[in-house]
């Protein structure tokens, strides 16, 4: 199964399809990296920007599920949730429109799920992904670590209720690493793709 998962934004949104062919298996990555949307350009501008290339992502990678940050606002910065609302309407718009089933996930949920901490730093989120998917480095920038934590979190959410918890896999994944695994030493780095602010 395909998971996209998206983590959004009106500047950065990151974005990673996996794929998981069984509970057991380790899942990979299809593709990763990140949409730049011109932050010169008004909100209405960006969110069209957006929705293109959702479209085309959707076109190509044909993911079965969407997985999505659920909105949250911190006390300290209402904005944020004013924010990420415009950006994942475009998203919910977006699944809707290809049929695709929608998973939400609450940002705790995720960072708990990737390293075992409600509270995860970037940097954590990005040393988990980097074990969760023997990567030969960490994936940059942050949102491309995030979206792959969302899609992670998907497909375990979409597993059978005997399928181990994510942080338990990564455990085992980290102690296995420990020996010289061919796939780890030649999985590619996720790197920022997409469009470059102008």
């Amino acid at each position: 199964m395909r998971i996209l998962g998206i983590d959004p934004g009106l500047r950065l949104t990151g974005y990673a399809c996996v794929l998981s062919r069984s509970i057991a298996s380790q899942p990979s990555v299809v593709e990763a990296g990140v949409f730049r949307l011109n932050a010169k350009s008004s909100v209405s501008d960006r969110l069209m920007e957006l929705e293109a290339d959702l479209v085309s992502l959707i076109e190509r990678v044909q993911p079965q599920r969407v997985a999505v940050e659920a909105v949250f606002s911190h006390y300290a910065h209402p904005a944020t949730a004013v924010v990420m609302g415009h950006a994942r309407g475009v998203i919910l718009l977006c699944a809707r429109k290809a049929n695709l089933d929608l998973i939400e996930l609450r940002p705790a949920e995720i960072k708990k799920a990737a390293t075992g901490y409600g509270r995860a730093d970037k940097s954590q989120m990005q040393r988990a992904m980097q074990a969760a998917f023997g990567l030969a480095e960490v994936p940059s920038p942050p949102d491309v670590a995030d979206a792959l934590a969302i899609a992670l979190c998907g497909t375990r959410r979409t597993s059978l209720p005997s399928a181990p918890p994510l942080a338990k896999a990564l455990a085992q994944a980290k102690l296995e690493s420990r020996s010289p695994s061919p796939l780890s030493a030649s999985a590619p780095s996720p790197r920022a793709r997409g469009r470059t602010p102008r």
